[in-house]
């Protein structure tokens, strides 16, 4: 094994040590305020308080982008990430038509600006900006989660998107004569998303009364997701999450403790676990809950070789803001690298042994006899 060689792994593993004796530190939440009124035109105002961790955040800016067809569309769409939006707003609105033009209040709110490539709901709600189709993700999300039939309208000719809602009766809160496309034996009343003229469910655009849209079934959404945002109408308290692990440094194979502690102490409560390993995305490793003292536990069995990332995530309530933990790294030596270390180590060991034998045994060839002594 060449010296080059053997330096380059002793470099490798003092960078993978420097790491795992510096975690990073927790990031902070993202926090936004929506004004909502107790109905279209009404009196009584309302904030509604939102806040995205930022691992559910960064689990979404890394997860797949790509949008080739319009196929594509549904997948954009993350009903369970929003839910507690749209539960925020069952509270308010006990009608359908009212709780959509609730979130119609809310994505009018959002930046109009052409953004590229597409986003997720939580990018573009921690962006603040969008365009149509961001938009109407955002929508079609709560509308979903808040239990109503709801497709994406496609406009390709006009290179836009709004939603279509369908629920028990024609809008009555429409200032103009009800859009709607029947699909599948049911009326869909037009949603526009944009926010330039406040459009309430059932009017439509100027420019889109001769377009016949593309309706987009959201068959194929996401329908789970490692946390959700946190909603309420109250001032947010902040919370705490810690996480500690057993060992920073273990062979493939082997198990890894991983413990935490939510303050205040929140007990029956799901704590998700991510794992960024290898440069990859951030991802899901596993959910545990909390027991009576607020803290948690997972032994993880460490199967995959490499540098891994890992950190906890709670998703908050009514009362309290989403937590995350700071950032831990573990590094998992696979059996491979330290047998090879070992062999390494070994012949490295014997060649200096072979060396130094060979020198002794050079010098005691060369050294001269000594002369004669005459008698």
């Amino acid at each position: 094994m060449r010296p080059k060689f053997i330096g380059v792994l002793v470099v490798l593993l003092v960078f993978a040590a420097l790491f795992g004796l510096f975690p990073g530190v927790s990031s902070a939440n993202h926090t936004v305020t929506y004004q909502l009124m107790d109905r279209v035109g009404g009196s009584a105002h309302y904030r509604l308080n939102v806040a995205v961790s930022e691992s559910l955040h960064q689990y979404y800016v890394e997860k797949e982008h790509r949008l080739i067809t319009k196929n594509d569309f549904p997948k954009f769409v993350t009903p369970y990430a929003l839910k507690p939006i749209s539960d925020c707003l069952r509270q308010l609105y006990d009608d359908d038509e009212a709780f959509v033009n609730g979130v119609l209040m809310i994505v009018h709110q959002i930046t109009y600006e052409v953004t590229n490539p597409a986003k997720y709901p939580l990018e573009t709600i921690v962006a603040g900006k969008g365009d149509c189709d961001l938009v109407s993700y955002v929508a079609a999300s709560i509308i979903e989660a808040g239990g109503l039939d709801v497709v994406l309208f496609y406009y390709e000719n006009a290179s836009h998107m709004n939603v279509g809602v369908n629920f028990s009766h024609d809008p009555v809160e429409a200032r103009s004569g009800v859009e709607y496309v029947e699909y599948g034996g049911k009326k869909f009343y037009m949603a526009e998303c944009t926010g330039m003229s406040d459009w309430r469910v059932g009017e439509c655009p100027p420019d889109l009364e001769q377009a016949s849209p593309q309706v987009i079934t959201l068959g194929d959404c996401e329908h789970s997701a490692p946390g959700q945002v946190t909603a309420s109408y109250k001032t947010l308290h902040p919370s705490l999450l810690s996480l500690s692990v057993s060992t920073s440094y273990l062979l493939q194979g082997s198990t890894v403790t991983l413990t935490g502690q939510l303050s205040p102490v929140m007990p029956n409560v799901n704590v998700t676990i991510y794992i960024k390993a290898n440069g990859l995305p951030w991802s899901e490793l596993t959910t545990t809950e909390t027991d009576s003292n607020g803290q948690f536990r997972y032994a993880w069995d460490a199967s995959t070789a490499g540098i891994c990332s890992i950190r906890a995530s709670w998703s908050g309530d009514e009362t309290y803001t989403t937590a995350d933990s700071p950032v831990h790294t573990v590094t998992v030596l696979s059996l491979f690298f330290v047998s090879l270390l070992s062999i390494t180590i070994v012949l490295v060991c014997v060649g200096i042994i072979v060396f130094m034998m060979s020198r002794r045994a050079n010098r005691a060839f060369s050294e001269p006899e000594p002369p004669e002594v005459p008698l």
